[in-house]
């Protein structure tokens, strides 16, 4: 071999050592975990006062407040997530939160509240601010929302942050099988947010899914959600989150036995005069609401026409008195509703009113017929419920609200939340096609109370639901220069069918009969409530088993209509 080749195979050999020593250096530096460390101060960029909120194991998109050593939240975060019964007044910057049987009330700013169950408030003091505003937001403290509600935190500082529990149930956990980093990507080469130690409890985070393999999406102990590699954690395992919050429970005034009601509508204090009279055509009726009182301006206040001759008189017919308030009357017509529902001091002066009104008359019980509501008063509307509630419970005073059939247009009322709070809801299962409908149709067909019935039990239990039927027919005048209708009685409703010959029939699809007649160029049509029509309604409640029924409106029934009804409220 000569020299020139020995210096070549020397070069080459030289070279391919090189590449080895360069693809080793590599394969190490790739293979070498990185040491670079991320500050969780960088992790976490928090403003000044500013607190991270991670609920369960993801980091919630709203930031909390630190102000006194104190962790608040803004107010729909809370309502939306922890607890729906806080509520707000902007006008009077006073927060409301009711229980069963307490109205509780914190001023903005202040470090006391109060507790009120019937007239007189008890003060109670905390060593924080309850409420707090802040850039023009609402905020709570936390250790005041978890007095109330189903949840629980832990706060720890630099940065701070904090742990929010409120969705109990099974949660996936891993252990540190040995020391290792938790990092800031699914990589090795990836910033350490945190060194873990052999024990340490992991919560996987989004199912600990990791967009590589090797890694689990976990989260710390004291909130740190990063990546660890899967070699050096132990098998998964579930592990039941509890709170310890016990609700109170709500309890309802129900009756053992089946409601039977009617509304009684008076024009004035002499009612009583005739009530035996119209009570002693009924049978098995045990329930009566006068309209009495009306709501008489935006500040609160009632007119009555309450009378206590009539409750001694009804209770003497063995009749349960529930004094309707309305504010459908010509007496209520300039009330503006969102200004007396919205403000706290004008709810309070209407069931104040309400309940000492009901105290001087010895009432068993009210009954709210708020209707022709806005969708902005909805929430204000459910506060009152609430809070009369209350101060009707503490009273021993039954609390029903009339309500129309739920439908998507009348969502506001929340029928969910009255079955929870009130001790009957009734169901006005009338008034299908009512004096202002542009087109003629019965007044409750048969169709239109199974799907009342249906759709409220879906969301109110049966042992507090009354269904409504109508007394009352409505008769329909068609001519061209377009439609009319008047509400009539059942006997006049029969008298004018004769007197014009007209050919009744019964409707099986509408479940009523059917007239029709012309005269003096207009045609009329009447789909009648009568005994037949009357007795599939209450067949439908008496399957149903619902609390009981409601009738519109005392004296408008035939007396034969009775012995349809007692067969199936027995």
């Amino acid at each position: 071999m000569d020299k020139r080749m020995k210096i070549t195979i020397i070069g080459i050999s030289a070279a391919i050592l090189l590449l080895l020593a360069i693809i080793g250096t590599a394969i190490v530096k790739k293979l070498t975990p990185s040491n670079e460390v991320m500050l969780i101060t960088d992790y976490y960029q928090l403003g000044d006062s500013e607190v991270m909120v991670i609920l369960h194991d993801e980091i919630y998109e709203r930031r909390g407040y630190l102000a006194d050593r104190t962790v608040y939240l803004d107010f729909d975060s809370v309502t939306e997530l922890f607890n729906h019964r806080f509520y707000w007044d902007e006008g009077s910057n006073i927060l409301t939160y009711t229980t069963p049987t307490e109205i509780i009330r914190a001023v903005a700013g202040a470090d006391e509240y109060t507790v009120t169950k019937t007239l007189n408030p008890a003060v109670k003091s905390t060593d924080y601010q309850i409420v707090r505003m802040i850039d023009g937001q609402v905020y709570i403290a936390l250790d005041f929302v978890r007095q109330y509600s189903d949840m629980d935190f832990t706060y720890y500082d630099n940065p701070s942050r904090v742990i929010i529990n409120y969705r109990w149930g099974d949660y996936l956990f891993t252990e540190v099988a040995k020391a290792t980093q938790l990092r800031y990507e699914p990589s090795i080469k990836s910033p350490v947010l945190a060194k873990l130690a052999q024990g340490d409890e992991l919560m996987y985070a989004d199912n600990g899914e990791a967009p590589e393999k090797g890694f689990s999406k976990v989260m710390t102990k004291d909130g740190i959600i990063g990546y660890v590699r899967n070699r050096s954690i132990k098998k998964s395992y579930y592990k039941t989150l509890t709170g310890s919050f016990k609700a109170p429970e709500y309890t309802a005034q129900t009756r053992d036995k089946k409601i039977s009601l009617v509304f009684h509508q008076v024009f004035n204090a002499d009612a009583a005069g005739n009530l035996e009279e119209l009570i002693g055509a009924t049978k098995k009726v045990n329930a009566v609401a006068p309209t009495w009182f009306s709501v008489s301006d935006s500040e609160g206040s009632l007119q009555s026409l309450a009378s206590k001759d009539y409750v001694m008189k009804a209770n003497e017919l063995g009749l349960e008195v529930w004094a309707l308030v309305s504010n459908v009357n010509e007496i209520s017509k300039d009330v503006d509703m969102l200004k007396l529902l919205s403000g706290t001091s004008t709810r309070d002066n209407l069931s104040d009113a309400l309940i000492q009104a009901a105290l001087e008359y010895k009432l068993n019980g009210i009954n709210v017929d708020f209707e022709q509501l806005k969708p902005a008063a909805g929430i204000h509307y459910i506060q009152f419920l609430r809070e009369l509630s209350v101060k009707c419970r503490n009273n021993g005073l039954v609390l029903s609200v009339d309500n129309y059939v739920p439908a998507p247009y009348n969502n506001f009322y929340d029928l969910s939340e009255q079955g929870k709070i009130i001790d009957y809801l009734i169901i006005m299962a009338y008034d299908e096609y009512y004096s202002g409908s542009e087109v003629a149709g019965p007044v409750a067909s048969i169709g239109f109370v199974k799907d009342a019935v249906t759709n409220t039990l879906k969301m109110v239990p049966k042992e507090k639901v009354i269904i409504g039927v109508p007394f009352y027919t409505r008769l329909w005048k068609e001519t061209a220069d377009g439609l009319t209708s008047e509400a009539l009685a059942m006997s006049k409703a029969a008298q004018i069918l004769e007197e014009n010959n007209a050919n009744v029939k019964w409707d099986a699809a509408y479940g009523c009969n059917y007239a029709e007649y012309k005269k003096d160029g207009a045609t009329f049509k009447m789909w009648q409530e009568e005994e037949k029509s009357i007795e599939e309604k209450m067949k439908v409640i008496h399957d149903a088993d619902t609390a009981g029924f409601a009738a519109w409106k005392l004296g408008l029934e035939k007396e034969s209509i009775w012995n349809v009804i007692v067969r199936y409220i027995n």
